[in-house]
């Protein structure tokens, strides 16, 4: 299956927005180096579609989930409770790190789930509760 993406570079650990076209496997084994580098930034579209485009960023065992619906809306995706929602988590967004509470933290293999998820059905609001910001 194929997919559109950008993501982290794991050589410099910039985002590389220059988007690629590849199957799915590719997209996996540049989430694997990112996931041993320990953090990293992915954008997910399918192909022919400019939106959405769901957004991965993560840190270690803590990600977060952007929807961006067209040029106007974007949502995060709501936590799964790995985090109290009182707590803060960094994780990087394009470049810089962003702090986000724990309403919006989900595991990084839940979350890295729920991208395969999109993919396969070519449908984000199923994926579970969104809220727009």
């Amino acid at each position: 299956m194929s997919v559109v993406w950008a993501a982290t570079s794991p050589e410099s650990g910039l985002f590389h927005p220059v988007e690629r076209r590849s199957e799915v496997e590719d997209l996996s084994d540049r989430f694997d180096d990112l996931r041993s580098r320990g953090q990293g930034y992915v954008e997910v579209r399918l192909p022919n579609r400019e939106f959405p485009v769901l957004a991965l960023a993560f840190r270690d065992d803590h990600a977060v989930v952007h929807l961006m619906s067209d040029t106007e809306r974007m949502s995060l995706l709501m936590g799964d409770g790995t985090v109290s929602s009182g707590a803060e988590v960094e994780v990087p967004v394009i470049d810089d790190l962003a702090a986000f509470t724990g309403n919006f933290v989900l595991d990084t293999v839940r979350a890295w789930d729920l991208v395969h998820d999109f993919i396969r059905t070519r449908a984000a609001g199923p994926l579970g509760e969104w809220r727009e910001v």
